[in-house]
């Protein structure tokens, strides 16, 4: 039977066990590998202040390096009555070393323990979607030393408006990217401190080294303020999902960019049908399902950020139940916007543009504003010009 890490000797009753527990014990699966890293450091330190001896935290590493390799085998899970990674980690812990392993909850508490294994997740996930984005943006860069020369016709109101070409439409999602990649890396920087210490937002009443824990996870400062530690849970988490918003946000409207350009009616862009999926009943149908996914996840992304803002809001400092509702929507944005931005290179990498189609969709009316300048050359008043060439716009079309 797996003991609590909060037991206090009695039961509690099994419905209210099972609402209060939901999913956690599976969510906690995709964080159970950084906790077990937090734990060794944690060790060491423990050691290094004489709360653990050489053979004791010897131990301990070699019982949590081993069930780092089941974790990572997928010979290990966390039982629904242990709650979380914490108490499946100290349990294994116990039911190994007996009484060493109940010393490893020394000088912390699940508190400042999850948001160890949360914010080393975060910032590998982010270093990952960095690393994501540049591979898109090479993707970019091909298209453009490909395509970038041929001119079509941009866009207002969903009507021709004025010449452009696909360097500078490529290019426009190229720069967005490089925005997301300061906005990604100012995150970085905010995300990069480390909790572990701070027990359940009070510290704890014995004398640790929280700089050396800190420098042995990779973390490049300690968050001292052990209040705001606990209050920064909910905020990073919103922070993290506005920034995931704005890649997915940049990457919607180019998606539906690409679907519109492709359309056979306009042309200007060829989708090949590799990545496109069919009809059930329409024999004749090439979907751009991929590009429709990408512009849909951005609203679900959205949402999970919303949730991250309103969910805390309005909560005294400390910790409360709330905040477990928090780790999911964060895991699987992570996952959805790797998703998307891998999508979306697939598709620059096969995108291909009908040279033809786009330059001959530069019909006169597209040139129009480029006439209103070719007479303000010759010293007509803008506005003069302007209305010169609409009357003759108006002529032709009566």
């Amino acid at each position: 039977m797996s003991e609590k890490l909060w037991e206090k000797g009695y039961k509690v009753n099994e419905e209210v066990e099972k609402f209060t527990v939901g999913d956690d014990y599976v969510t906690d699966m995709k964080i159970i590998e950084y906790d077990i890293k937090a734990s060794i450091v944690h060790s060491r330190m423990l050691h290094k202040i004489g709360l653990l001896s050489a053979e004791e935290q010897k131990k301990i590493e070699e019982a949590l390096s081993e069930l780092l390799n089941l974790v990572k085998e997928g010979k290990f899970q966390i039982k629904p009555e242990e709650e979380d990674c914490h108490t499946a980690i100290e349990n294994f812990l116990v039911k190994k070393l007996g009484e060493i392993g109940k010393k490893i909850h020394t000088a912390r508490s699940r508190n400042d323990q999850v948001l160890t294994a949360l914010r080393l997740m975060y910032k590998e996930e982010l270093k990952e979607i960095e690393n994501l984005i540049r591979e898109l943006q090479k993707s970019l860069e091909r298209f453009i030393e490909k395509f970038g020369d041929v001119k079509f016709p941009g866009y207002t109101h969903t009507r021709k408006a004025m010449p452009t070409d696909f360097a500078t439409w490529a290019g426009a999602l190229k720069d967005a990217l490089e925005d997301d990649l300061k906005l990604l890396k100012t995150t970085y920087e905010i995300v990069d401190q480390s909790p572990l210490g701070t027990g359940a937002g009070y510290g704890v009443p014995i004398d640790i080294d929280r700089e050396f824990t800190a420098k042995e996870l990779g973390f490049s400062r300690v968050q001292w303020n052990p209040i705001y530690t606990q209050n920064s849970r909910g905020k990073f988490e919103y922070l993290i999902l506005h920034t995931l918003s704005q890649i997915s946000y940049d990457l919607n409207r180019f998606a539906s960019d690409i679907i519109f350009f492709s359309l056979p009616e306009i042309g200007y862009l060829k989708l090949p049908k590799e990545l496109c999926t069919g009809s059930s009943i329409m024999p004749h149908k090439i979907n751009p399902d991929p590009l429709e996914l990408v512009r849909a996840y951005h609203h679900a992304i959205v949402s999970k950020m919303l949730m991250a803002v309103t969910l805390p809001s309005n909560l005294i400092f400390g910790y409360h139940r709330d905040f477990q509702l928090l780790k999911k929507p964060v895991i699987e944005a992570f996952e959805v916007v790797k998703n998307i931005v891998r999508i979306m290179k697939i598709i620059f990498d096969h995108l291909e543009v009908d040279k033809e189609r786009s330059e001959s969709s530069i019909t006169e009316e597209v040139l129009a504003t480029h006439r209103v300048y070719e007479l303000v050359k010759q010293g007509v008043p803008f506005r003069d010009a302007y209305r010169m060439v609409a009357e003759k716009y108006g002529r032709e079309k009566d």
